[in-house]
């Protein structure tokens, strides 16, 4: 999934499967409890502006924007990416979606980080760097936020890894989801390390809360 070649009918089949895990497993309540939390800072009198960092699929975005239905919240909401095949893919799955759109570009360009946000979220996202990296993006992505950066990433456990592996071969998942799921867990950060890195990058205003099933839900105001 990092390969930014990849472009098949194996990454479509990847991504629709990790979207009913997400469903399944309760993966986006971190995202949608988070802007619960936060809906009392919302702005008014225009819509609230929130970007997906490694937005891939656009799974996440969606039930943002269902959220943002229900509870009658004008929101534009905007994916960011730097694969144009996940961007194509989520913009044929979004059609449904007018307040989505979506945006091909590096996160580390100066370009993108003078755009303003409300809200930055990154799901399953920050696990794909090191910690050193986080570090350093975190700061930035905390002063591009003008209310919030919300991180829905996953807790590296023993359980949750033995339990995605053999989930994922029982339901014959793709062979990218066999690969990548059990992957992602164990390249996944723990409570310690994820304190660790915050307090190395400068940041003392956030709440850091697990979530089922084994995520990590990490607020930075």
């Amino acid at each position: 999934m990092d390969d930014l070649t990849l472009a098949s009918d194996d990454l479509r089949r990847n991504l629709d499967e990790l979207e009913t895990i997400n469903t399944w497993l309760g993966g986006y309540a971190p995202i949608l409890d988070a802007l619960e939390r936060l809906r009392p800072h919302f702005p008014t009198g225009r819509p609230l502006r929130l970007a997906d960092l490694g937005s891939g699929g656009g799974d996440t975005l969606r039930q943002i924007a269902r959220w943002a239905r229900q509870h009658q919240v004008p929101v534009e909401l905007t994916g960011i990416d730097a694969n144009a095949f996940m961007l194509d893919y989520a913009t044929s799955k979004s059609t449904a979606y007018p307040e989505i759109t979506y945006q091909q570009a590096d996160i580390f360009s100066p370009d993108f980080q003078q755009q303003p946000y409300d809200i930055l979220t990154a799901s399953l996202f920050c696990h794909h760097f090191s910690s050193a990296q986080l570090v350093a993006m975190l700061p930035r992505w905390q002063q591009q936020a003008q209310l919030a950066v919300v991180i829905n990433d996953l807790h590296r456990h023993p359980l949750a890894y033995y339990s995605i592996r053999w989930l994922t071969r029982l339901f014959r998942g793709s062979y990218l989801v066999q690969h990548d799921a059990p992957l992602s867990v164990a390249r996944a950060f723990s409570r310690l390390e994820w304190q660790q890195i915050l307090a190395a990058a400068g940041i003392a205003r956030y709440t850091l809360r697990w979530r089922w099933a084994f995520r990590w839900q990490v607020i930075i105001t």
